[in-house]
């Protein structure tokens, strides 16, 4: 009896730990959760709804239309596209933003006094706002360029954001200048990961610089790859911001992306319940690249 007793006595103050550790658990998580519920899993659950009636955003009544509106999201011209332009546009973005954030990672990782210097100029593009970065390359397209191109001669850096291909370039640029700072932080953190002892061997050895950062430097990055490749893609196919204030979808709706679609279905043309159903397809297109970009990269790493 006095063993039973002195097991529960001992048991007693690891109870107490554990709701004490619990309750620390979910002082932390606790908002986190709310919020993400809140903000992201009921709207979503709402519009998965919504896309599947008839509601215009306005009207009281709402009634059960099925598919009918995935239906008329995929025979839309205007959503295809913008789809197939997004696409296009991510593909470049992805390629630009990774290339530039990874040499500027390169660049401010060697020994140099300026070196934090040129880390707070090159990540401070990512800290202007979307809008704002957008009305800035604005009027530096439209009237800086016009400008140059005047003076130089040069027709082609006249009216940039007047057609299509320049327009897309436009875009590019943008986001380029804005995200390559950020994705540099990203690799900088995964180069000063990586050895320095294996950069010293491999220079013992022979190797030239271009030697070390193929075979050495890049394999040992591939974590950094995962996270920036992931970042940027989602990034790039759900640009907004800059879309809206650059071209505004221009010219003639040639340089609309999928976010803008959605927004001028919702909001211009009042059909909410279209709008959403676009928004489903949209988020299921995103997270299944993802989800494969992120199963390919981990997949490279783990063979490195």
């Amino acid at each position: 009896m006095k063993e039973k007793t002195e097991v529960v006595k001992n048991k007693k103050p690891t109870i107490k730990r554990k709701s004490k550790n619990n309750l620390s658990y979910w002082a932390f998580v606790g908002p986190s959760v709310f919020a993400f519920t809140l903000v992201i899993f009921i709207p979503l659950i709402l519009g998965i709804y919504y896309s599947l009636t008839d509601w215009n955003g306005i009207s009281s009544q709402i009634n059960f239309v099925g598919f009918e509106n995935y239906i008329k999201a995929f025979s839309d011209e205007g959503f295809r596209s913008s789809f197939f332009f997004t696409t296009k546009f991510t593909i470049a973005a992805v390629i630009a933003i990774n290339i530039i954030g990874f040499g500027l990672a390169l660049l401010v990782t060697r020994e140099s006094r300026i070196s934090n210097l040129l880390r707070t100029v090159f990540f401070m593009p990512n800290l202007i706002g979307g809008l704002i970065l957008g009305f800035i390359w604005q009027f530096i397209f439209v009237n800086v360029f016009n400008g140059l191109g005047q003076a130089l001669g040069q027709e082609w850096m006249m009216g940039w954001l007047s057609n299509e291909v320049t327009g897309f370039w436009g875009m590019v640029i943008i986001v380029s200048w804005q995200m390559a700072g950020y994705v540099m932080v990203v690799y900088v953190a995964g180069l000063q990961n990586v050895p320095p002892e294996l950069n010293e061997a491999a220079k013992i050895d022979g190797a030239n610089w271009w030697q070390r950062l193929r075979n050495i430097t890049i394999p040992m990055v591939k974590p950094a790859f995962t996270i920036s490749l992931f970042l940027t893609l989602s990034n790039s196919f759900k640009l907004f911001d800059q879309n809206l204030a650059l071209t505004n979808g221009g010219p003639g709706n040639a340089t609309q992306m999928l976010a803008l679609n959605i927004y001028q279905t919702a909001f211009t043309l009042n059909k909410i319940n279209l709008a959403q159903a676009k928004a489903v397809i949209f988020f299921v297109i995103v997270a299944v690249i993802g989800l494969v970009q992120v199963y390919l990269t981990k997949k490279d790493e783990v063979e490195a």
